[in-house]
């Protein structure tokens, strides 16, 4: 499917953007890869990291923000996966017009470059923080899903479709729990804070949130929102996989963080479908039409929630530690 594709991926220097190149490099026959970014630093490591795949891969220095850069990274593209973003929370708290300026100015400017260039297919990358959303980031996130899905009303005649993918914080990534606790460690702390011995999270790597979003570039038809079914773990269960009897002193939520991360609310239950291995929550418009609901899929029951706290697939201590290995 992506084999003799251009492909743009938007914030394509940072973790997902280096595990989706490997992957489709190695598993396709792409015509070119476009990294765009802002950073030329991260854009020079990455050339050198993929030196053998030279001749397919293109580095555009270049700000979601720009229209103008977007118009011509964009021109001849067929795929666009949108994966920049300001995201860390408290950054965006405490300057809120840049996060704005970013997330959702950033993918008014994507939707336009899309549709004036044509591309084909539009995957933007979500979270959890913009299902019911108590941050700013969250909220900017929620209002950047509600234009990608918007867009597909914009096609018109247009042969491009826009979909979303929403999963948490990837395993081990930038600024998440994992590396955190193990700098404690490497530090030689004897204990690891717990900001609540409830929380709980789901488990995703990197290559399921890849395969992910190949799938939404494989099956979507426009306006779907896709969301892997993977494992909860506990916070606490996650300490003791990183250091086996330690203590974990309790030291309170921080602003904007949630106990459970939340990817199909009940207010989403009567659109959402279940399919093996994950779950696709489908438009409300009128521009949908039933017949577009992929096979192979049950609805959900009314009701139906799809939360870290309330899965029903868990990881061990032990699990946890295993995959541990592989971060």
């Amino acid at each position: 499917m992506l084999n003799g594709k251009t492909i743009l991926i938007t914030g394509g220097t940072g973790s997902f953007g280096h595990a989706f190149t490997r992957y489709v490099l190695s598993h396709y026959e792409p015509k070119k890869i476009i990294l765009y970014s802002r950073d030329e630093y991260k854009q020079f490591l990455m050339r050198n990291q993929f030196q053998e795949y030279g001749e397919k891969l293109r580095f555009f220095i270049g700000d979601v923000r720009d229209k103008e850069r977007l118009l011509r990274a964009f021109d001849g593209v067929d795929y666009v996966v949108h994966a920049a973003a300001l995201k860390q929370v408290p950054a965006c708290e405490y300057n809120p017009m840049e996060a704005v300026k970013t997330n959702i100015n950033g993918a008014m400017n994507i939707v336009d470059a899309a549709l004036d260039r044509g591309v084909k297919r539009v995957v933007a990358l979500s979270t959890d923080k913009a299902v019911n959303p108590i941050n700013l980031y969250g909220g900017t996130k929620l209002v950047s899903d509600k234009l990608f899905i918007a867009a597909n009303a914009y096609a018109g005649a247009k042969d491009v479709c826009f979909s979303i993918v929403r999963y948490g914080n990837v395993a081990g990534s930038r600024g998440s729990v994992i590396p955190f606790f193990r700098n404690l460690i490497a530090e030689g702390k004897t204990s690891l804070p717990i900001t609540d011995y409830r929380m709980t999270r789901f488990w995703i790597s990197l290559e399921e949130g890849v395969q992910l979003v190949i799938k939404a570039l494989s099956e979507a038809k426009g306006g779907e929102t896709f969301i892997s079914k993977i494992p909860s773990f506990r916070i606490t269960d996650l300490a003791q996989a990183l250091l086996p009897g330690c203590e974990m002193p309790e030291v309170g939520i921080r602003e904007g963080e949630k106990l459970h991360e939340v990817m199909v609310t009940r207010e989403d239950s009567m659109l959402a479908y279940e399919y093996e291995k994950h779950y696709i929550v489908y438009p409300h418009f009128e521009w949908w039409k039933e017949e577009q609901i992929l096979a192979g899929g049950k609805q959900v029951a009314p009701g139906f929630e799809y939360s870290s706290g309330t899965n029903t697939e868990w990881l061990s201590t032990e699990e946890i530690a295993q995959r541990l290995s592989g971060i």
